[in-house]
Order: structure tokens, then sequence, then C-alpha cells
């Protein structure tokens, strides 16, 4: 057996990574130059490099590992159905006892009519799916025209070329000839960098009336389905203003769209319910899921379907699919999860103490005199850089400057905090303890101290025109 505790010198492993991985959304060149940061070990929700530094994990690795790290369950539940069943596919009219036990957990959890699933093995998977899904159920009802999916620019919904079509991020869309036809962007709700000198209240509403417009612009009988993000996460944990999900939703009932939730970061206890869909009162035809749905121990995806789209699908034959979709391990460390997350009462606990703990203290930051707001919901927050709060000002130095230098100090100083351009963002474990929480803003605000020095002393501190 291999031994992954009984590793080679950081710079070894650094040096073979660069020679045979090929990372995710990196510059090759400037990480060989670098070096990889080395992660061998986790526990709750502390990181240990190769080096032994330890770091307080705030963004639950990619937004995903909820119940925390060193769950020896998981891994159990793992091995048990390793051993009994440790592969077999969904196709070809055949099932297994993990695949049909989480879909009906799933149907238990979910709101409304939300009562079958279609598995995959990541979001990306799963919003590729929606896009054939939607698409496919507006043709069986006579339909096929009824192609068009809109979305919103800045909204993240994975990387394939389906998903990242969906999603809105123009530097993904500038390579491999993104988006497909038939997907279309209208603005995002993120009133504190683009509402100007109108209320968050009429920002929401004019956001969401852009999907109206989009509708009629295009044809009522050409638009298939909206899909969004309730809390966008990616894209810098934006929050909508109170009147943007409610005339979103009008709309979608209004002209007989599809509405699609992309739950996969807000799903599984994130914002203090089990969906976000939950906390926002948003009633989507499908929901997206992934990421929390184990935690990040195996991969797994898909789509959650209501009565009405799936009796449609089922009347067919859905030509799609994947060879995992409902892998067997995969199923049972999700229900293993579930289970954790329901039993242990952790969602609950989010709601009722840790999520209104944590809002408390993260909203402190916005005191810090290089933060112009610190939104939260639940335990997905971000604070935004500027140098000018009252004007809501961007730097005059390139978009991001700010950001990665907070991101370097927060690293420095035993914090893993990601940055969105000069947005800094968290997605904590859900089982962080009140301690655990305090550090993480201590360490927060001493990386916002040094960032803030840093830029005064580089010049950096001045607002664009």
């Amino acid at each position: 057996m291999t031994l992954i505790s009984n590793h080679l010198p950081t710079a070894e492993l650094q040096a073979l990574d660069a020679a045979h991985h090929m990372h995710p959304f990196t510059n090759g060149g400037e990480l060989e130059a670098k070096g990889a940061r080395v992660i061998t070990r986790a526990k709750g929700v502390t990181l240990t490099d190769s080096d032994g530094n330890d770091y307080l994990d705030a963004m639950a690795g990619l937004w995903c590992v909820n119940i925390g790290y060193g769950r020896d369950e998981l891994a159990e539940a793992a091995a048990r159905q390793m051993r009994e069943l440790p592969y077999y596919n969904t196709f070809f009219q055949t099932t297994h006892v993990p695949a049909i036990a989480l879909a009906q957990k799933l149907a238990e959890l979910a709101p409304g009519d939300l009562n079958h699933v279609f598995f995959a093995g990541s979001g990306s998977e799963a919003n590729d799916t929606n896009i054939r899904m939607v698409r496919t159920y507006w043709a069986q009802k006579g339909q096929p025209e009824k192609n068009i999916i809109i979305s919103r620019k800045n909204a993240y919904h994975g990387s394939s070329v389906g998903s990242g079509s969906l999603g809105g991020m123009t530097f993904m869309h500038e390579q491999g000839g993104l988006p497909i036809p038939n997907v279309h962007h209208i603005d995002q709700p993120h009133w504190w960098a683009e509402g100007g000198d109108t209320s968050p209240e009429e920002f929401g509403l004019e956001r969401a009336g852009q999907l109206e417009k989009a509708i009629k612009d295009l044809g009522v009988d050409r638009v298939a389905a909206f899909i969004a993000e309730p809390i966008q996460g990616a894209g810098g944990v934006i929050i909508p203003p109170e009147t943007y999900w409610p005339e979103i939703q009008r709309i979608c009932d209004k002209y007989g769209i599809l509405l699609i939730a992309d739950e996969v970061i807000c799903g599984f206890g994130r914002t203090g319910s089990w969906f976000g869909s939950n906390t926002l009162g948003i009633r989507p035809h499908i929901m997206t899921v992934a990421k929390g749905l184990s935690s990040g121990y195996a991969p797994i995806g898909g789509s959650i379907v209501c009565d009405e789209v799936a009796q449609v699908i089922n009347n067919c034959e859905f030509a799609h699919g994947y060879t995992y979709s409902g892998h067997p391990m995969t199923c049972a460390v999700a229900l293993e999860n579930l289970r954790i997350l329901q039993e242990e009462g952790i969602v609950d606990r989010v709601a009722s103490h840790t999520g209104p703990y944590l809002q408390e203290k993260w909203r402190g930051l916005a005191e810090h005199p290089l933060v112009g707001e610190a939104p939260i919901v639940g335990m997905m927050g971000s604070i935004a850089l500027t140098p000018d709060a009252a004007r809501r000002a961007k730097f005059a130095a390139d978009q991001g400057a700010a950001g990665l230098k907070c991101r370097e100090h927060c690293f420095r100083n035993g914090l893993v905090m990601r940055h969105v351009g000069d947005r800094m963002i968290i997605s904590p474990p859900l089982v962080m303890t009140d301690s655990e929480i305090d550090t993480l803003v201590d360490r927060a605000w001493t990386a916002l101290d040094l960032t803030l020095a840093q830029l005064k002393k580089e010049g950096l501190m001045e607002a664009a025109e």
C-alpha cells in the first residue's frame, strides 16, 4: 500500500506536480515557478500542508466539505459498498440499492414536488443534463423551437462546454468556442457593484425585469428555462436584494417557463436551510445539486426534478446519461453524509446558532477601512475591498490586484479565504465551533490590516474615476 503520510520532500513533490499534473483554472508556467501548495491531511476545519503548516479552511474545500474533514463514517460507508457492489451502471433498465435509497432521500428533503433524481458525477454534468432535459421536455410537448435558456452574467454553473455556456463568466467564454447557441445572459443582481444611485429594492426589481424583457424580445415560444444560483457563489457571494427572487418567480410563473435553481453551492445547509430555495422562497422545477451532497468525500451530482417534468421525460427514451450516474459507492457516501447532517442537527444548528454567530462576527469586518460591505447568508459571505467605501469605489489598479494580495496574506496567516476580483469570500464547514469562527474572523482582520498596509506602501489605494 502506498504510504501517503510518509511523503517526499515538498520541493520534490512540487517538481513532480509541475512535470505531470495539469491544474484547473491555473497558469501552469506561473505555478511551476512558484510551486504548488501540497496539502497532505485534514481534520475538522483544519488543513495541513507538506511542511506541517496548518490552515483554517474557510472555503470548505470548494464550497463542499459541509460536515468537515476526517469523518470516519463516510470512509466506512465507502469501504462497505466497495466490498459489496463496487460498481454497476443504471443503464439498460437496471438499478441498485444505493441509487434507489439516495433518490428517495433527496425526494424527501427537496421542497415541493421535486420527487425525482437524475444522477451525475458533478454539478457541471448535472447542468449539462438540465440543458438536454428542458429542451427534450418542450420537444416532447410539441414545441421543439422552445430551446433558449436564459442565465445571468457572472453566474457559474460549471466548466464543461454546456455548463460553461450557461455560466456568464466572459473569461471562460473566451476559450473553447463558448457559449453554445441558444443561451442568453441577462445582468446579475449585484447592487453594491452595479446599483448606482438606485435603492437595493428598486435595483432588484430592475434586474429581475430584465428576464421579462428578454422573454418578450426572444419570444415566449422560444424561451425554455431560466437558470440561476439562489446566491451567486463563485461570482463573489452575490446576495440579491429582497425584491429580486419574488419578481423572478412571478415572471417564470406568468410565462410558463421552467425555473432551474442551481443549488450546487447553496444546498445541504449552506444558507441555514436544506436548500437555498427554502431560504429565499424559490419554487423551482429542477434543482442542480452536488458538492455538499457528499461533503466532497466522493464525486456526485444530480438534477432533482419536479413531477410534471419527470412525467414528460419518462414518457420517452431520454438519450442521455453517464457511466457513473448513480455510482453505488458515491451514493452510499452521500447517504451517510445526509444522515450525519440530519441526525446531528447540523443544518438546524446553522440556522439557530452557528450561522447567526458567524454573521454577527463577519459583519463586524465592515468596520475595517479597506472594506465596503460584508454581506452574509447562513455560512457563505463576502467582503468587498475598496479604496472608498462611501462611494462603493473600485480600485484604479487592475481588478483583482488587491484581492490577490489579501488572499496571499490569508495563507501566510493560516487562513484559506478565496478572492474573486477584489472581493474576498468564505464558505466554511458547517461544523465550525464558536472559537473557530472567532479565529477565522481574527485572521481575516489581520490579513486586511496587512493588505491595507501593502496597498498604501505601493500607492494602490487610489479609486477608479
